[in-house]
């Protein structure tokens, strides 16, 4: 039976079954099985991250683009949109329709972030994000 709100109860099955699929995913699975030492301790903090993200619980006390930049040098576009989907389909087996499009609205903008945060970080790390590199003669003035 589809769960009919978000409770912290539904955010457990979601993120299980979630990660469940992530990790055998033949894109991003190795990703996050090369990342991830303690799968059950990184459940609890997802868990604690989607509560804090749409019950407002404030559970998490994490930095999610630190950990994501960490792995800047695997991660590409494809990868997020693969995430994406899985994230779809899986919070459509699991909730109502209502929940499960709020929930991928949510998991949309935070993976256009995350993206965007490394691919600054990435720009940063080569020189593109500073003044010098970004004005056009080179000597950081416009």
């Amino acid at each position: 039976m589809k769960q009919p709100s978000i409770t912290e109860e539904g955010l457990k099955v979601l993120v299980d079954t979630f990660y469940g699929r992530v990790r055998q995913d033949p894109l991003i699975g190795p990703v996050f099985n090369g990342a991830i030492a303690d799968w059950p301790e990184h459940l609890d903090k997802l868990q604690a991250f989607w509560s804090s993200v749409m019950l407002t619980s404030g559970r998490y006390k994490g930095r999610p683009l630190p950990a994501h930049i960490k792995h800047a040098d695997v991660i590409t576009p494809a990868m997020f949109g693969r995430w994406l989907a899985i994230w779809k389909e899986t919070t459509a087996d699991i909730l109502q329709p209502a929940a499960a499009a709020a929930m991928q609205e949510k998991a949309a903008r935070i993976a256009e972030s995350l993206a965007l945060g490394i691919e600054f970080s990435r720009d940063r790390s080569m020189g593109l994000g500073s003044a010098t590199a970004m004005s056009p003669n080179g000597d950081g003035r416009a």
